[in-house]
């Protein structure tokens, strides 16, 4: 696999096949990706509502009126539809869920570890609680990592993808009921297999130079 090849070859799909779904066990392979994507001391801040049927695309389609009219097609016609979703806080209860989790799957060789590894959780929840951008905007940025991981793998599998912020998170956070579970929506992604009527796919890709965005030292 040239991963390079993956990255220059991918692009936002601007249109879907209706008539063309995701096989189930690629699905599994993309909810793998979401749940084992990396995030700042394992914090998992995340959700992800994977809409998949007509009813539930619909539902999520709900947000993109009336302003973001634009994505109604994407979000119909693609095979699947991921909201991400980000916690409004890192409590308690899902810190101690991420500790015992941890436990159970043997990441701590000694109850120092386990100690270190909490003390690490919660000061770096802290210190970005009390930061000048606030806890949201931390725990926002590990929702993009699971997204990023989304998008180079869905290409590793042959599926289109377009991701999404044009739509009205209030209508959306309403319709899955996501403050009662204290989460808030955070971006889209269609999943799916481009129609003919995608004009992305046909032009160039566009990136800047090289020279313009590394700096080697």
């Amino acid at each position: 696999m040239n991963i390079s090849q993956l990255a220059t070859g991918r692009h936002s799909a601007k249109a879907f096949d209706p008539a063309r779904t995701i096989a189930d066990e690629h699905m599994a392979q993309i909810r793998s990706l979401l749940r084992h994507s990396a995030s700042s001391v394992n914090s998992q801040p995340w959700h992800f509502v994977m809409a998949g049927s007509a009813q539930g695309k619909a539902r999520v389609a709900k947000a993109t009126q009336p302003d973001f009219v634009y994505n109604t097609p994407k979000i119909a016609n693609a095979s699947h539809v991921v909201v991400f979703c980000a916690r409004n806080d890192m409590d308690e209860a899902h810190l101690q869920a991420l500790l015992a989790q941890e436990q159970c799957d043997g990441r701590f060789v000694s109850d120092e570890a386990k100690l270190g590894q909490d003390k690490g959780r919660r000061f770096y929840t802290e210190l970005n609680r009390n930061g000048p951008k606030g806890l949201n905007a931390w725990m926002e940025k590990q929702v993009y990592l699971a997204l990023g991981t989304l998008l180079l793998g869905a290409q590793a599998l042959g599926i289109n993808a377009c991701p999404m912020e044009g739509f009205d998170s209030a209508i959306l956070d309403a319709e899955f009921d996501l403050p009662s579970r204290s989460l808030h929506s955070v971006a889209l992604v269609a999943l799916g297999y481009r129609s003919e009527q995608d004009f992305n796919a046909k032009l160039p890709k566009s990136r800047l130079p090289e020279a313009e965005i590394f700096t080697d030292c």
